[in-house]
């Protein structure tokens, strides 16, 4: 066992093109350390709709270069077999550690295969990426990121030439490809004949952040903004300037693209203390901005927050879709509102009043993308689509000026994104949406949850009924398969799912309240939270989590 393991060991450690890899497994070997090896070579990082995702290190199981030009490899057999023989591939990447290397070695890669690659000039903000794809009738782009993970993460997120992420069967036949390459020696990487691309594709996509705004529309709302140590600064305070917004204010410590995000535990506006630093520089003004603005490192999601009595909190990824949906409704959006199921049913609601088509998709924007004539599309962690036919995929500086729009609109009315949040309540009904997420180190405890729910299914949660369970594995009428149980209950629902990106079991939890005026709306919001709490409570039980 451990003489096959050091031989796996070698034999990587022969085809390894990076110094840095090549010092790190060597010392493993080295000391014999076999349970470290064992946890780099026991498998290989597995490709699918997320394309890759996983720890810096040496390793089929590891982020690395060698990991990255398999995959690279891997692409470029599938495009050519669908016949995009010479066809542009784009490729863009963030400020982690080894993204700039990835982004070369794929470029590199394409070259030698014989199709045509473009690099970003510099680290950018993802939906930059998604929108050079059909800016430049490319047939597939790469990101080189890992969103919101951990430091010691980084990721390779795959489109085709739609400019949206990859779905089944594509994932399916692109890892096929790359575990057919038989050797690093056999992929052929030149060390030039790629273009890096000017600002031209940067400009073309700040031009068309000016088309989510209504001419004429005020633009008198202060804000913060925190990058979150991520690529979206430069990008959003040009946004802002062009629109005419006043400048944001910083958050200074985390402006700076910083691959340690040394101020966070996990660069994710939505973790607990990720928005301590941008809530103390709203304070600290002398004059109280009326929102902050908060980029995930990749800048493609944007969190919201806002001052509710003294304080500020952050609005949930639910709250802010329906504001957005409410504010283009307004507007007179045409066209398909979409969000994958584990969003909040509010959308639903605002979108049959107004007369429009909605539609629920599975988790990710790779197929809320896909809804056919979509307008607006959002899911509840962070992500809204609100220029579908610039961008196909979450957004974060438009969703940014967006909203940012809606809040000078209501500022002008002496109102705040709060008050319109009350009035969709009365309107609607109070749809109050909570999250329980376990992060686990031992993956099989997923499993095991989601085992006991399927054979041990409950029958109430919070004393409600449960009316229909759904088991989505088996797919439905509208939804292809996947991993995940429903529960209809009376007057709220529940969704629990692994998460596609990360070591957590998610319960995606929704109640709803009727509200009769605005003054019930302090009763509802008791009622919700304390339902909200026991479904969390049995379900938590249920599990065995």
């Amino acid at each position: 066992m451990h003489e096959e393991l050091i031989a796996q060991a070698q034999a990587w450690l022969t085809e390894d093109p990076d110094p840095d890899t090549r010092t790190e497994l060597a010392r493993l070997i080295d000391a014999q350390d076999y349970a470290e090896l064992a946890a780099r070579f026991g498998g290989t990082l597995q490709f699918g709709t997320a394309g890759l995702r996983g720890e810096l290190g040496a390793g089929p199981l590891r982020m690395n270069r060698s990991v990255v030009i398999r995959a690279a490899a891997g692409l470029a057999a599938y495009l050519k077999k669908q016949g995009h023989d010479n066809g542009l591939v784009v490729i863009g990447y963030d400020a982690r550690h080894k993204s700039h290397d990835f982004a070369q070695d794929t470029a590199a890669v394409m070259t030698g295969a014989g199709l045509r690659a473009a690099v970003l000039p510099r680290p950018l903000p993802t939906p930059v990426l998604a929108y050079a794809i059909r800016h430049l009738g490319a047939v597939a782009g790469v990101e080189v990121t890992a969103s919101h993970n951990p430091p010691r993460d980084n990721g390779y997120k795959v489109y085709l030439g739609d400019g949206s992420q990859i779905v089944p069967p594509a994932d399916v036949d692109i890892a096929a490809e790359i575990a057919a390459v038989p050797s690093l020696t056999t992929v052929r990487r030149p060390t030039e004949g790629w273009d890096t691309l000017d600002d031209s594709v940067l400009d073309a996509y700040l031009a068309r952040t000016d088309a989510v705004l209504a001419e004429g529309s005020p633009r008198t709302a202060r804000t913060v903004y925190t990058a979150m140590h991520g690529v979206g600064k430069d990008v959003l305070l040009s946004a802002f300037a062009r629109a005419g917004f006043p400048e944001p204010v910083l958050v200074a410590e985390q402006a700076e693209p910083d691959p340690e995000f040394p101020t966070v535990a996990f660069p994710n506006p939505e973790e607990p203390g990720a928005m301590d630093l941008a809530f103390a520089t709203a304070r600290a003004g002398q004059n109280a901005p009326d929102l902050i603005i908060a980029n995930d490192p990749d800048a493609d999601r944007c969190a919201v927050a806002v001052q509710d009595g003294t304080d500020w909190r952050m609005l949930r990824g639910d709250e802010v879709g329906a504001l957005l949906a409410a504010h283009l409704v307004r507007r007179g959006a045409r066209g398909t509102f979409a969000e994958s199921i584990v969003s909040s049913s509010l959308l639903g609601r605002i979108a049959e009043k107004a007369g429009l088509p909605h539609v629920e998709t599975l988790t990710g924007f790779k197929w809320i993308a896909r809804a056919e004539g979509l307008r607006f599309g959002y899911e509840e962690a962070l992500g809204y689509c609100v220029d579908p036919d610039g961008v196909r995929d979450k957004d974060g500086i438009t969703a940014a000026l967006l909203i940012t729009e809606l809040a000078s609109q209501l500022k002008e009315e002496g109102r705040s994104l709060l008050d319109l949040l009350d009035d969709l309540a009365v309107e609607h009904g109070l749809h109050a949406t909570d999250q329980l997420s376990v992060r686990v180190e031992d993956l099989s405890l997923i499993a095991s949850a989601m085992r006991r729910l399927r054979e041990q299914p409950p029958t109430e949660l919070a004393g409600l009924q449960i009316t229909r369970t759904d088991d989505l594995t088996k797919g439905t009428a509208e939804l292809p398969p996947t991993d995940g149980l429903r529960y209809t209950l009376d007057g709220a629902r529940v969704i629990v799912r692994p998460s596609g990106t990360e070591p957590k079991l998610k319960c995606y939890l929704e109640v709803v309240i009727p509200v009769g005026s605005h003054k019930d709306l302090p009763e509802a919001r008791a009622k919700a939270t304390a339902l909200l709490e026991s479904i969390k409570r049995d379900l938590s039980t249920a599990a065995g989590i």
